[in-house]
Formats: C-alpha cells, sequence, structure tokens
C-alpha cells in the first residue's frame, strides 16, 4: 500500500480561517431561520411505521402536544397524522438564539399496502408517543386455504 502526503495549497491558516467563515455562514442561516420557523419541517412529527401479520403500528413523536389538538385520518389505504402544536411562552422582551422546536400546524400522510379496518383503530398518547393500531382490513388478511384430497 503506498501513501501518499498532499501538502494544503493555501496552507494551514487559510484553512483555519475557510472553517471559521464556514462557521459563521452556518450561524447566519441558523438565525434566519429561527426567525421563519413558525411552522414544522417536512419530516415532523417523527414517524416510525412497522407491519405484522394482522395489523400496521404507528408510532409519533410529539411532545408538548395536547393530545386534543391530534387528528388521525384514514381513507382506504392511507393514514393522515395532523394537529396544532402551541408555541411556547416567550418573556417579553427575550431575544431567541437558537430554535428548532417548531409550532404551528403539522400533517403527514402514509400510503399502506393494505386497507385498514377502521372499527378496530386504537390510539393512545403517553410521554409525548402518539401509538395507533391499525387493523388490516378483513378482506385485506391471509386466508388459510383448506386443501382437500379426491
Amino acid at each position: 500500500m503506498t501513501m501518499t502526503h498532499f501538502s494544503h495549497p493555501f496552507g494551514r491558516n487559510q484553512l483555519r480561517e475557510f472553517g471559521r467563515m464556514q462557521a459563521e455562514v452556518e450561524r447566519l442561516f441558523d438565525h434566519a431561520r429561527a426567525r421563519l420557523n413558525d411552522s414544522y419541517a417536512p419530516g415532523f412529527p417523527a414517524v416510525n411505521l412497522w407491519t405484522s401479520e394482522d395489523e400496521v403500528v404507528l408510532t409519533a413523536d410529539l411532545p408538548g402536544t395536547d393530545p386534543d389538538k391530534i387528528d388521525i385520518a384514514i381513507l382506504d389505504d392511507t393514514v393522515t397524522l395532523s394537529g396544532t402544536r402551541a408555541s411556547e411562552d416567550v418573556s417579553e422582551g427575550a431575544v431567541i438564539h437558537h430554535r428548532e422546536r417548531g409550532f404551528g400546524e403539522f400533517s403527514r400522510s402514509f400510503r399502506l399496502p393494505f386497507r385498514i379496518d377502521v372499527s378496530g383503530v386504537d390510539a393512545r398518547y403517553q410521554s409525548g408517543v402518539l401509538e395507533v393500531k391499525l387493523p388490516k382490513a378483513a378482506e385485506d388478511r391471509p386466508r388459510k386455504v383448506p386443501v382437500l384430497t379426491a
């Protein structure tokens, strides 16, 4: 194995300056995003989905969200999770230095590989985590076919 050493064409001081400039630009963008962040990023809330033979389980991280402000809608094979989270109270005159936690309305839709039996859906909210159990519709569940002998 041959190792080749490359020297930096601008020297170490210029690279350090470039890193400092990059950090300053990122800080400016973070500040601008904080002022504009009155809603959620497309991936909010964070959601996990998994299936078993009989159901889909959806879990969503929704800390600080009033359960009465969460809506779950199901149409055929699509589940939509939406709701509202209130903004944090910040004292008058306070300066926000960094903001990542969104507030306002959110909505996420997921198309599932089968239809849902809406009458059997179970949703529970505990410690900021929503868990929704979505059973497969009877016509989409696997059926055992008996084999007859002649």
